[in-house]
């Protein structure tokens, strides 16, 4: 991240101001709420007596613009045998608003700060600004490394619904840590080993083509890989299919070089594929890992752990750890079959000592569908009770399912097959404006970009543990919240700076105290919340925290349309009205690109 540009002590130096005295877990360089923050905290200290650490951490968010831009519950100070009500009355009568607030109410046993506006247009304004892409980012995680493990796709297998909501949820928080100065190392842990790739390359030798396999690696593995089963169905409970790719499988386990090569070619050609994919979502991995790189002599060192500690026991030939002793909930877990071969958990455990090992790092996040939260909280368990101290610096981030997701013509999921439909359905709507058809440089491309934010946002709208249904109507529709709308209202405002000709060096100039309207005030005490919404999407790991703060924002965008007009006005009140636009423009910007999505400049 690159370091605060000053925007926001450079701001209030021009109006004659200093920063206030920073409290320790404010970043006031960076969050002009913050700054507000650090002056009610000093001056409610002043009159009230009360630590400054608790006045800061009770400073709150009110949830409407009308109860003010923060407030205090009283109670949450900590009080003992006073009032709330009084207090709040006694304080607000004796509180300096300095040039920093407008009005400070009481409100039952709330003290309610409203803003100076004046202030808040030339902070909010020129920071937005001045820092462009870097507006909201905080600088909340410096030196720390986070690992982000997502979309982690079977190859051979449909890239269904739950790898995509594990894709777009990991991309959105590996975008959210950098955007707070973590470290992020994203890491795509493919299921890449198993007896499936037994099954495969016994299938392959049957059904396969190898012109099909270099085209088409991924659709063409899955058809080999629905015929094969088809046999070992046909065949019955002694299916002689079935034991030629155990035995295949464990001839990879053993080492064997040729049964190794085919794999690592299905490996190859299907990873290639996949980052073609995953950069329309605008993905990028630092590593392609896997159940197969997970090195032997730590699956090993990890089941000597399991015995030293006493944590195995055996049945009928095949290890397991039994986790109810520690936690009632966890069952049994099993470790090893029978056979020797490894299981999904010894080889988690192995992996997350490889990454221990190779990154050290602070957090690690594990984002994987809600069916596989027991699966999590065992490998947690196992980790802790082999005595890994940074097994709590772990965390599962879980999502509900996506129900009805089908393509429209009804077929097995693939992504690709769902980002061409709605990439189709998007040029439609579009071809149906021809004037503005007309204008757009590369129609494919923008139908692409919108019918992408359709599936994303439509995924990323309500809380992710709740299971969401698949709609194609609603969701590439540009009525009400959705990708397309998101998408048309930032393309609209870049009509509007386009339209005006004006300049970058015009809007510096801008003079705030035109904007006297209630529409610009509730526009601007809105894009000054940004870094905070940031802040709290890093608490609760949330993309609708982010979504939901974006079409907030829009519709105020929209309301102002109607009054704050800049063609036809005198060049200072337009360039006022066109920077407040400017930097409405910035910030929604800057929440699309937190989320994933391209925004457009013309649709």
């Amino acid at each position: 991240m690159s370091t605060s540009v000053h925007a926001i002590t450079d701001g209030l130096s021009k109006l004659g101001l200093q920063q206030p005295s920073a409290i320790e877990a404010s970043t006031p360089d960076y969050n002009i709420i913050d700054v507000f923050r650090n002056y009610i905290t000093n001056e409610l200290h002043r009159v009230s007596d009360v630590d400054q650490e608790i006045i800061f951490s009770a400073l709150d968010s009110p949830n409407t613009l009308d109860k003010g831009d923060l407030i205090v519950p009283v109670p949450r100070l900590r009080l003992k045998g006073v009032n709330p009500k009084d207090k709040a009355v006694e304080w607000s009568e004796k509180f300096e608003k300095g040039k920093f607030l407008s009005e400070v109410k009481a409100e039952g046993p709330f003290l309610q700060f409203f803003f100076n506006k004046t202030l808040l247009y030339n902070l909010v304004i020129g920071d937005a600004l001045a820092r462009k892409t870097e507006y909201g980012a905080l600088p909340l995680g410096l030196n720390k490394k986070v690992i982000v493990e997502f979309s982690s796709p079977n190859i051979a297998k449909p890239f269904h619904a739950g790898h995509l909501r594990s894709t777009i949820i990991g991309g959105f928080l590996s975008n959210l840590y950098e955007k707070a100065g973590w470290n992020v190392t994203r890491i795509n842990y493919l299921g890449d080993w198993g007896k499936q790739f037994g099954l495969l390359a016994v299938g392959f030798e049957r059904y396969g083509s190898e012109e099909k396999l270099a085209s088409d690696p991924i659709n063409h593995l899955f058809e080999v890989y629905v015929k094969i089963n088809q046999d070992i169905t046909a065949e019955g409970e002694t299916s002689p299919t079935n034991e030629a790719a155990r035995l295949y499988f464990k001839k990879m386990e053993d080492g064997d070089e040729e049964a190794l090569k085919i794999w690592k070619r299905f490996r190859e050609l299907s990873i290639e594929k996949y980052i073609d994919t995953y950069a329309r979502l605008n993905i990028h991995y630092d590593v392609y890992s896997g159940e197969s790189q997970v090195p032997k002599e730590l699956m090993k060192m990890a089941t000597k752990i399991f015995e030293e500690k006493g944590l195995i026991h055996e049945d009928r030939g095949a290890k397991l750890i039994d986790l109810t002793k520690f936690n009632k909930k966890l069952g049994k877990t099993l470790v090893e079959k029978s056979d020797g071969t490894s299981l999904y958990l010894t080889r988690d455990v192995g992996e997350a000592m490889k990454r221990y090992n190779t990154y050290k790092f602070d957090k690690m996040i594990y984002v994987i569908a809600s069916q596989q939260d027991l699966h999590c909280a065992q490998f947690f368990e196992v980790l802790k009770q082999m005595g890994f101290e940074w097994v709590k610096n772990m965390e599962h981030v879980n999502f509900g399912m996506v129900l009805g997701m089908s393509t429209r013509k009804g077929t097995v999921v693939f992504l690709d097959n769902i980002l061409e439909e709605t990439k189709e359905k998007m040029h439609e709507v579009m071809k149906a404006n021809e004037a503005k058809y007309a204008q757009i440089e590369d129609p494919d491309k923008i139908a692409d970009l919108v019918g992408i934010s359709a599936v994303m946002i439509q995924d990323m709208q309500a809380k992710r543990i709740n299971n969401y249904e698949f709609k194609w109507d609603r969701m590439t529709s540009f009525e009400g919240d959705t990708g397309p709308y998101l998408q048309y209202a930032h393309s609209r405002l870049s009509s509007v700076q386009r339209k005006s000709g004006y300049t970058e060096e015009d809007l510096a100039t801008a003079n705030y105290d035109l904007l006297v309207e209630p529409c610009a005030a509730n526009l601007i005490r809105t894009l000054a919340q940004y870094p905070d919404t940031i802040k709290k999407a890093l608490k609760t790991h949330e993309p609708s925290t982010i979504v939901t703060y974006l079409f907030n924002l829009t519709h105020i965008v929209s309301q102002c349309y109607d009054i704050l007009w800049v063609a036809g006005q005198e060049k200072e009140l337009a360039v006022a009205r066109l920077a407040l636009y400017a930097s409405a423009k910035q910030v929604l910007y800057n929440g699309m690109t937190l989320l994933g999505l391209t925004p457009v400049d013309r649709m």
